[in-house]
Parts: C-alpha cells; sequence; structure tokens
C-alpha cells in the first residue's frame, strides 16, 4: 500500500496569512504545508481521505488524475473545501461519511446535486454513502474491508480510517478506548497531535506519545501541524525513533515498514 501525504498543515496551511511566527518564514520546504490530506493506493486503486482546499494543487502536484473513493473524515472546511474539483475526473467517485457529514455536504454543495440541465454541473458524479458511528466495519467493492475509527474532535464525534495495517485519524482532541482497541495490529498510524486549545505543545506531545504507545504501531506519522509546534528539523529531532513529522508529499510504502 503506497500513502502520499498530500498536505500536512492545520486548517490556515503553513505559512499562514499575516502571521509573524518564524516558522512560517522558513525556507525549509517541509515547513510549507497545505491543507491535510493524504492519497492511498493500492491494487491500482486510488482513495483519498479528506478533499481540502488545496485539493487542486495537490492532485496537480502528485500527477494525479484519477480517485476511486472519497473518505471524509468530518465536515470542517479543511477537509471538504475542494470537493468541486473533483469536477474533471470524469466517473462517478463514491463519497464515504457520517450521515451528519453528508447531510451537511448536501446543504453546502447543493449545487452539485441539483438534477438540471446546467452542463457544468452535470459533470460531477459523486454517490453518497452513509456511515453509521456505530459501524464496525464496511466493505468497499466488496473486497476492501474499511474500518472507521471514532475520536473526538473536542465536543464533535469525527471519524478516522483503518485499511488492513494502515490507520489515519486527524483532528483527534480525544481518543476513546474502544477505538485504541480497533488500532491494535497496524504497522502504520497517521495521527495529528492530540490537543485541546488548553494544552501547549510540549505537553501534547507528551500525550499523544501516550497514545501511540498504546497502540504499538511499528511507525507513527504526525500530521495536521501547525507552526507553533516548531521547525521541521528541529521537533523531528526530539521524537522518538519510531516517530516522525510528516511532510507534504512524503510517500511512504507500509510494505517496507
Amino acid at each position: 500500500m503506497k500513502i502520499t501525504f498530500l498536505g500536512t498543515g492545520i486548517s490556515p496551511g503553513v505559512p499562514i496569512i499575516g502571521s509573524d511566527h518564524p516558522v512560517c518564514f522558513s525556507k525549509d520546504k517541509k515547513d510549507k504545508r497545505l491543507r491535510s490530506s493524504i492519497l492511498i493506493e493500492k491494487n491500482n486503486k486510488k482513495f483519498l481521505i479528506d478533499c481540502s482546499p488545496d485539493f487542486r494543487y495537490q492532485m496537480l502536484r502528485n500527477k494525479s488524475n484519477i480517485l476511486d473513493a472519497i473518505f471524509i473524515t468530518h465536515e470542517h472546511y479543511d477537509h471538504i473545501g475542494g470537493l468541486e474539483d473533483i469536477r474533471p475526473i470524469k466517473r462517478t467517485i463514491p463519497l464515504y461519511g457520517l450521515r451528519r457529514v453528508i447531510n451537511n455536504l448536501k446543504k453546502r454543495f447543493f449545487y452539485i446535486f441539483l438534477k438540471n440541465n446546467y452542463s457544468h454541473l452535470n459533470t460531477f458524479k459523486i454517490s453518497l454513502h452513509e456511515i453509521d458511528e456505530t459501524c464496525d466495519s464496511f466493505l468497499f467493492e466488496k473486497k476492501y474491508k474499511i474500518f472507521p475509527l471514532l475520536v473526538w474532535h473536542g465536543s464533535l464525534s469525527i471519524i478516522g480510517f483503518r485499511i488492513e495495517n494502515f490507520a489515519y485519524i486527524t483532528d483527534a482532541s480525544k481518543i476513546p478506548n474502544s477505538t485504541i482497541y480497533k488500532l491494535k495490529g497496524v504497522k502504520v498510524l497517521v495521527l495529528n497531535i492530540l490537543r485541546n486549545q488548553l494544552k501547549k505543545y510540549i505537553i501534547a506531545i507528551s500525550d499523544t506519545i501516550n497514545i501511540i504507545n498504546k497502540i504499538s504501531p511499528n511507525k507513527t506519522f504526525l500530521t495536521h501541524i501547525s507552526p507553533m509546534l516548531g521547525f521541521h528539523d528541529d521537533v523531528e529531532k526530539k521524537l522518538p525513533n519510531n516517530i516522525h513529522l510528516a511532510y507534504d508529499e512524503l510517500v511512504i510504502n507500509t510494505k517496507y515498514i
């Protein structure tokens, strides 16, 4: 399974407009972060997790022009803002999300789902698939088993996804024990830094490492990164050997981990 990090930044991206934080002026490419999203490739299939406002550029940069499915973690703009830019992909794309998320998309992108004769709208071909919060797993194309991973983003319930020995979670402030149990056995974990508004980053990193140790993946890559965390290379040096900061355009192959 090949994983490409299309973006690894927080909701405003990095650098942030108007910010005077030193990381926002970094010359290091790894400190330049588009909004968080990943592309999974397996058996000639391509799955997108979250469709960020930077989707168009991310796909062009990655030289990708095909998608077989989209999985949405939650309805915040930095995770769905690029949906209109799937228009040039000339196929029906199944999109999976919680019922609340699907209903939100129908309202915010109502023009995508209108049945009319406008040619530019007729090019949208999305089939919507609701995921029940209590669902243990579901099958995509009757052969790819997907495990939704319930986590908390403040007071909002959102989901990550596990496919085989790979799991992706972003925006979580708390991971319930039931989800930690479902993560047992993963080889590669992608996780945000578990932080609420009151936590300093040094505490948040410590809490995140404690959760990672409970799950015990072979490798963990941290995403959804703020400039407040610090410069990529400085933070990377302080992390345990099996935990790394992800960065835009990083490619990993779970086969070799």
